[in-house]
């Protein structure tokens, strides 16, 4: 720690999708925004091992973790053009997320972390999310909204100050993008459903299939996109079940999670009295969301923010960056391996 630099190793296996980065503060003494900082990253996704079960097995998933996560580590940091010996500390995903690959992630954080003499910082998987934009967008600063979308996660955060968060709305079944995903399963597409299901929607034929946008009748700001998935199911099953039907059904599913978004940032906007937007998760990366969200903000003469989609899903980028912000701030973990599965945003300190 005695460089005026900090380069941090990021470890991210939440789930799926084996994500190792390392970040560099650059050379003033704090971490500072900025893609240039981001020295190597790669993501190994275990799509090909979970597609015949039509979904993400636990325990295999932990399995694989162990498997691809050190040779990870070894090519990310050959590609950045180090050695361990170069690192000044370890982030990695202590949750929310499956337990035993959360375990493996951990577990290999805090080892090289003791064998180098480095600190190691936890890093909620949400936080590495919503701070993701910051990455390539140096003059975003709080306060704002952020918009967090994923296969497990809508959430609606106010940002008043950087590692301060409080929960605005979250759904309250289904996230958007597993409804993405069972939407997509019940018609017949292949795993993982949620991307097959855009692609298909881009094909299909707006207004012919009209569905509900849940709780937008209402106050509030907590989504509900299990409703949705059986009016779905309902209009499938009534239909001809033809290729021209699905993608009209996926364009009328997709239209109405895509507005219930956008209605319900609005109001988050509203009711945190800012007018800039942050969005970050997987189903940021969607371009019909991304199109409706930038019109909105431009209607109410705000703006919105968004990763760059290879940043949106699950990487090791937004560990790295996230935990060198906190390590800067003087945070680390003990030598014992803690993870947190179920773990509330709002409960970590400020940075």
């Amino acid at each position: 720690m005695a460089r005026n630099c900090l380069i941090v190793l990021g470890i991210e296996t939440s789930c799926d999708e084996t994500g190792v980065a390392v970040y560099d503060t650059a050379h003033d003494g704090r971490a500072r925004p900025g893609a240039e900082g981001l020295r190597a990253h790669a993501v190994y996704s275990q799509i090909a091992l979970h597609a015949e079960y039509g979904g993400v097995v636990p325990e295999l998933a932990s399995r694989d973790h162990v498997r691809k996560l050190l040779p990870l580590v070894r090519q990310t940091l050959a590609e950045a053009g180090l050695s361990t010996r170069d690192l000044d500390g370890v982030a990695y995903t202590a949750g929310p997320g499956l337990v035993g690959a959360l375990l493996v992630g951990a577990g290999v954080a805090r080892a090289l972390a003791w064998a180098l003499e480095i600190p190691a910082i936890a890093v909620h998987h949400m936080e590495g999310h919503l701070l993701a934009p910051l990455l390539e967008d140096p003059e975003l600063k709080p306060p704002f909204v952020a918009l967090l979308v994923s296969g497990g996660h809508t959430q609606l955060v106010a940002v008043e100050a950087m590692g301060q968060y409080r929960l605005l709305g979250e759904t309250l079944d289904d996230a958007a993008g597993e409804a993405f995903d069972k939407t997509a399963k019940l018609m017949g597409l292949p795993y993982p459903g949620g991307p097959q299901l855009a692609k298909l929607a881009e094909l299909g034929t707006p207004g012919r299939f009209k569905f509900a946008r849940p709780m937008t009748d209402r106050p509030g700001l907590d989504f509900s996109f299990s409703g949705l998935k059986t009016q779905v199911l309902l209009a499938w099953k009534a239909s001809d079940q033809g290729e021209r039907t699905r993608a009209d059904i996926a364009r009328g599913f997709e239209d109405a999670v895509v507005d219930t978004l956008a209605i319900k940032c609005g109001r988050a906007l509203d009711a945190a009295g800012c007018e800039t937007l942050v969005v970050a998760g997987g189903v940021g990366a969607n371009r019909r969301l991304r199109e409706k969200l930038q019109a909105m903000a431009r209607a109410r003469g705000g703006q919105v923010r968004f990763p760059r989609p290879a940043l949106c899903t699950d990487n090791g980028a937004m560990i790295a960056f996230a935990g060198a912000l906190r390590l800067e701030a003087g945070q680390h973990e003990d030598a014992a391996v803690h993870v947190t599965p179920r773990w509330d945003m709002a409960t970590l300190p400020a940075m």
